[in-house]
Order: structure tokens, then C-alpha cells, then sequence
């Protein structure tokens, strides 16, 4: 690799106009094209400090023998020529959105004498029409069947045809009325066509015509008296509207947009799209991609949309994102499509709806691609490797037990120990704990309290002649010591846990650091700084997953515990009720949300309530209402 300072520039040789860079290797390969307000500024971040740099980063400027760049006259321009220099070199240092999964098209051939249709997959060709991709292979293939009877196209081989024409004999689907035949010259090759563009102007979201059209030639052919007729073009009314019921509207305005979803954990991006046609979702796509640096996900929207709508793929005159837009994108999509081009991020009703549906999808699919990567042996050893070289472990930990603490405001203090094996979690040997040395809000000494509990039981453990459980013949669960111990958090909390293990005897036996959240920095005791792990790093992933783990565990008590509090304390004077019939409450409904919503008759079918307490109870919940605070969002909503 070559030395960032034997190319760099001389500052002042760089102009500080808008611009395009290139990043080439010693081969001479363009391997990264960026863009820039302030070419001076953007180029120099580069050679600045280094270290300072994502890994990814790293890895690109010192691959690099030489940068070139290009000064444009603004922004939009700086767009464009970035746009089209990516997809003429294909920089592999450039971020690539791939394909989660592999998803089917429609495809009809319309560059063909008689044009054909199926259903496929991979590289799309030129002169063909594609619609979707759709999610599910069967569902369009069902759509398709329905469709030839309307619209009777040819959807077989080119080596079906030819043997059909040679011989003279139509194939079945000729006979049974799902194909016109053009082999054999039950039409014309512009009567076939005709029938084409019908098919691919109802796949477009052109339904309204093709159906008022469709509706009338069944009218008229019934006041003919011809009706075998009429009997045909019923049936092929009844077909379309079953592949319209297929695709539910979701939007009623019957707009023509895509909609964008962005999931983002800091390593990895996915995003999930919608094309919506005519109100309906018509097709649907997902990907995921690498974070490559710290880039905001406005740029990787922009970076997105640009991979997208490539030359195959018409850009729609609306975009509906959960990410905001730079002007300078609208302005180039615009001229590229050549009428007005809206992107925006919908705050209420059903399109907001519908975005929040783009982005559950995306977030799933980013869970999906997490669960892949934790399964993966290697990916786990690797992880383990990385974990024990940057805390100077002699050895990969095999065990390691992570602790949390939750509360609201310091109401319902509690912990949380998680604990993975190999790099998988290992959920049967999970431990809650209720903070009883303190109340208040004290994340430090609540993790001392847990971890010193944790501690005292694994030296009585050891200090016990039972070493294995008499019942499944297994090691006793806590009688020996993890390899590493995570905290959630930064110095404070790690000193605590530090001082109970020293209390303990262990803190030579037992590794330990902490990891907070705001810039995911590594704390280990006795250091003055923390250990910055490359964001690509599988070490800092495995941590993330503990962090987020025992979180999650964690906070799912709290809600528990807060809950119950608040059921209780609504239901402390209601005459006649007690404990088991509050227990028995809680069983029945689960929240005081849905207990508020119930009738007096509802109430009463609790078994041990009657009229009387049930009316009771109705009337304590309804004096009770009031705000809430919710754990996961921070916002105030109603009790």
C-alpha cells in the first residue's frame, strides 16, 4: 500500500470550488469518486489525520497512489458528474446497496416480432419492459395466469413457437383461450402487439380504462343479443378485478411514488422500497449495505436513489422517504426525468403510514442480516480474536456476561446479566435483579450492587463441595468464572465494577470493560482513554449485540415490574379487592390500558368478580387516568 503523504496534494494547490475527486490505485483503476461543496476542505479531511478516519476509509486512502478532481460550477452539477463517473467506473471503495434476497420481474419482450411475457429473474436486457419486483415469485405468477386470459399473449419459448409454426398446431394454451396464436396466424403480428400493450398498460396502473373499456364492449355485446360474447368479456372482468383485489390500495389518492425506508445500526444500512402504482403496491425491493464512514443518511439517500434509478428503472414523480432530501438531488432527478421530481418525508395519514411500514420491513431485514452474521463460526471466531487482542487478553473469552441498569426518573431500579458462549447468547442462564441497597437514580451503584452479587455467588459457589448439578448432571451454572465482564457504560461504571472485583479477588482472573453508547468507546480500568475499535470491526458488533441484549432484557423488566406498580396503586382502594383478585386483574387484561377499556360486563367475567366489584373497579380505573412516559420513545402518552 502506498503512502497517503507520497500523493497528497499541496493544500493550497487544491481549489476550494465545487468538484468531483477521484481516488485511483497504483494500476491506475479509479477505486473511490466523491463529490464536494469545498474541494479543498473535503480533500485535505483526508490526509489530515488519518487514524482519526473510518476503517473503511483507512483502507481506501492508503490503497490510493494518486487523487484527481474536476471543478464544476455548484452543486447539482458536482451531483451529476459524480453520478455518471460512478456508474462508468464502478469504484469498489464507493458504497453498493445489494440485494438482500433475490426477487422476481415481470418482463415482456416488446423488441420481439410477437412479443412475450414470464416471470424471471437477474440481469434485465435491453427492449424489454419490466414491472416489480414483486416479493413473492407465485403470487405473480398467479397474476400472470389470470392476466392471459384477459390479455391472451404468447408466454412461451422461442423454441415453442418455432416448433408451433413449423407443425401448424397451436399449443394448449392456444386451445384453452390463453394464448391468440400468432404461430399458427390466429392473429396478426399488430394485433398481437395490440394485445401487449393492453398487458403492459393494466400492469402499469392503467386499469380504469382497460376496465371502463372492457365493461362496455360486455354491454353492448348483451344488447346484440350475443351473448357467448358478453358471457367471455364478463369473465374477463372477473379476472381483473381478482388481480386488483390482489394488490389492496394504500394509498387513495391513486399516486404514483416510491416509498423509501431506511434501518440504520451504525455498521450496517437496509432499506426497503414500495412502488406504488395507481394507490396500489405493485412491487417491492430491499436492500442492505456496509457503513463505509460516518456520512449522514441524507447522503446515503442520495447515494441510494442514484443506484436505483438507473436507465431501466423510470423515476416516479413522487418519493416518499424517512429521510430528508438535499435540494441539489430534487434538482437531478428532475432533470433527469424531465418534469418535476418531489421527494419528502410524510409526517401523518396513510402515506405516513405506509413509511412506517417501508421502515419496519428494513428494520427487519437488518435483524435478519445481524442473525446471519452472528450464526457464522467464523465471523464468531473473529470476533472472539479481535475482543481479546485489543484488551490484551492471552485468550479468546468463551464466556461473557454483560450488565445493565433501568429505572424511570429512579422508580423501579433494576438489573440485568446476559451472557454469551462462543459469541452466541445463551438466554437459559439470563439473571434479573431488583436494586434493593439504594433507591434513586444510581447507574454506578447499581452496577456495583449486581455485580457484587453476582461475585458473592460464584466464591460461595466455589467454596461449595457441589460442584455439578445433581439433577442434569451439568457444571452449576455459576460456579465458574467468565472470561470477560461488559458493562454498559463508560469510566464511572467501569471503575465501580472494577473496585468489586478487587473486593473480590478476581480482578486478575476475570477481564473487564465498558462500553458507552454515544460513540461506542471501549473503557478498561486504569486507562486514561478509551480503545476505539474500527466501526467495521466484528469485535465491536459482538460487544454492540451484548450492549443491546442486556438492554433490552433489562428494560423489559423494568416496564414489567412499573407496570404492576401502577395496577396496584390504581387498585389499592377499591373495596373487596385483594391481592389475588388484582393478580387474577392483571392475568385477564395485562395493562391498565386495556382494563380502562373494559366494560363493567367485560370486568366481570374475572372469575371471583361479581356486579358490584366490577362496578367498582370500573369506577377506579376511570377517576385514574392520567400520563405515562414511554420507556422506549421518551414521549408522554396517556395511561
Amino acid at each position: 500500500m502506498a503512502d497517503p503523504k507520497s500523493y497528497r496534494p499541496r493544500p493550497g494547490s487544491i481549489p476550494t470550488d465545487p468538484g468531483v475527486y477521484r481516488f485511483f490505485d497504483a494500476f491506475g483503476n479509479v477505486i473511490y469518486v466523491g463529490k464536494a461543496k469545498n474541494l479543498r476542505q473535503r480533500l485535505n479531511s483526508y490526509f489530515a489525520d488519518p487514524a482519526a478516519l473510518h476503517f473503511r476509509t483507512q483502507t481506501m486512502v492508503r490503497t490510493a497512489a494518486k487523487v484527481e478532481w474536476t471543478v464544476v460550477a455548484n452543486e447539482l452539477e458536482a451531483l451529476q458528474l459524480e453520478y455518471t463517473w460512478i456508474q462508468q467506473f464502478d469504484p469498489r471503495f464507493n458504497v453498493k446497496y445489494r440485494d438482500d434476497k433475490s426477487y422476481p420481474w415481470l418482463a415482456v419482450s416488446m423488441s420481439e416480432e410477437y412479443p412475450r411475457v414470464w416471470v424471471g429473474r437477474g440481469a434485465k436486457k435491453r427492449g424489454t419492459r419490466y414491472f416489480g419486483p414483486f416479493g413473492q415469485a407465485w403470487a405473480i405468477r398467479e397474476t400472470v395466469d389470470l392476466l392471459l386470459r384477459v390479455f391472451p399473449m404468447r408466454s412461451c419459448t422461442q423454441g415453442v413457437f418455432n416448433r408451433a409454426r413449423s407443425s401448424g398446431r397451436a399449443c394448449l394454451l392456444g386451445d384453452i383461450g390463453k394464448c391468440s396464436a400468432p404461430c399458427v396466424g390466429r392473429v396478426s403480428a399488430d394485433e398481437h402487439r395490440a394485445i401487449a400493450e393492453d398487458f403492459c398498460a393494466f400492469m402499469g396502473g392503467s386499469t380504469g380504462g382497460i376496465i371502463g373499456r372492457i365493461e362496455r364492449d360486455m354491454y353492448q355485446a348483451s344488447a346484440d343479443l350475443n351473448f357467448e360474447r358478453a358471457a367471455v368479456l364478463r369473465d374477463s372482468l372477473g379476472a381483473l378485478k381478482r388481480v386488483q383485489e390482489k394488490n389492496s390500495v394504500v394509498l387513495s389518492d391513486g399516486v404514483r411514488a416510491d416509498v423509501v425506508g431506511f434501518a440504520d445500526d451504525g455498521q450496517q444500512v437496509a432499506v426497503q422500497v414500495f412502488h406504488v402504482v395507481d394507490g396500489r403496491i405493485l412491487g417491492e425491493r430491499g436492500w442492505i449495505a456496509d457503513r463505509a464512514d460516518d456520512r449522514p443518511l441524507t447522503e446515503l439517500l442520495e447515494a441510494f436513489l442514484e443506484q436505483l434509478y438507473t436507465d431501466d428503472l423510470e423515476i416516479p414523480p413522487h418519493v416518499l422517504t424517512s429521510v430528508e432530501a438535499e435540494p441539489t438531488l430534487i434538482d437531478h432527478l428532475t432533470a433527469r426525468r424531465g418534469t418535476n421530481v418531489s421527494i419528502r418525508v410524510p409526517l401523518r395519514g396513510e402515506k405516513r403510514a405506509l413509511l412506517d411500514t417501508a421502515v419496519k420491513n428494513a428494520q427487519m431485514a437488518l435483524e435478519q442480516a445481524k442473525l446471519r452474521r452472528a450464526s457464522d463460526l467464523t465471523t464468531r471466531n473473529r470476533a472472539l480474536d479481535e475482543i481479546a487482542e485489543a484488551l490484551g487478553l492471552d485468550e479468546p473469552p468463551l464466556r461473557i456476561e454483560c450488565y445493565d441498569i433501568s429505572h424511570t426518573m429512579g422508580s423501579e431500579v433494576v438489573g440485568s446479566m446476559v451472557v454469551f458462549e462462543d459469541g452466541l447468547p445463551r438466554k437459559s442462564e439470563y439473571r434479573r435483579f431488583i436494586i434493593k441497597s439504594f433507591e434513586g437514580s444510581n447507574d454506578v451503584a447499581g452496577i456495583a450492587e449486581v455485580l457484587g452479587r453476582r461475585v458473592r455467588r460464584l466464591v460461595d459457589d466455589r467454596a461449595s463441595d457441589i460442584k455439578v448439578d445433581p439433577t442434569t448432571g451439568e457444571a452449576a451454572r455459576f460456579s465458574y468464572a467468565p472470561g470477560l465482564i461488559v458493562v454498559d457504560g463508560g469510566l464511572p461504571q467501569v471503575n465501580a465494577a472494577a473496585a468489586v472485583l478487587r473486593e473480590a479477588g478476581l480482578h486478575e482472573e476475570i477481564a473487564l470493560c465498558g462500553l458507552a453508547k454515544r460513540l461506542e468507546e471501549v473503557w478498561v480500568p486504569g486507562e486514561e482513554y478509551p480503545i476505539i475499535l474500527p466501526r467495521a470491526s466484528e469485535g465491536l458488533y459482538l460487544l454492540q449485540r451484548l450492549r443491546d441484549e442486556a438492554h433490552r432484557f433489562a428494560i423489559t423488566h423494568h416496564r414489567s415490574r412499573r407496570a404492576k406498580q401502577v395496577v396496584e396503586s390504581v387498585l389499592d382502594d377499591v373495596p373487596g379487592l385483594g391481592q389475588l383478585r388484582r393478580k387474577a386483574l392483571l392475568t385477564y387484561f395485562g395493562s391498565l390500558r386495556k382494563l380502562r377499556q373494559a366494560s363493567v360486563e367485560e370486568i366481570a367475567q374475572v372469575p371471583g368478580f361479581g356486579p358490584t366489584l366490577a362496578t367498582s373497579v370500573k369506577a377506579a380505573v376511570a377517576e385514574s387516568g392520567g400520563e405515562a412516559i414511554n420507556l422506549s420513545t421518551g414521549e408522554v402518552t396517556e395511561l
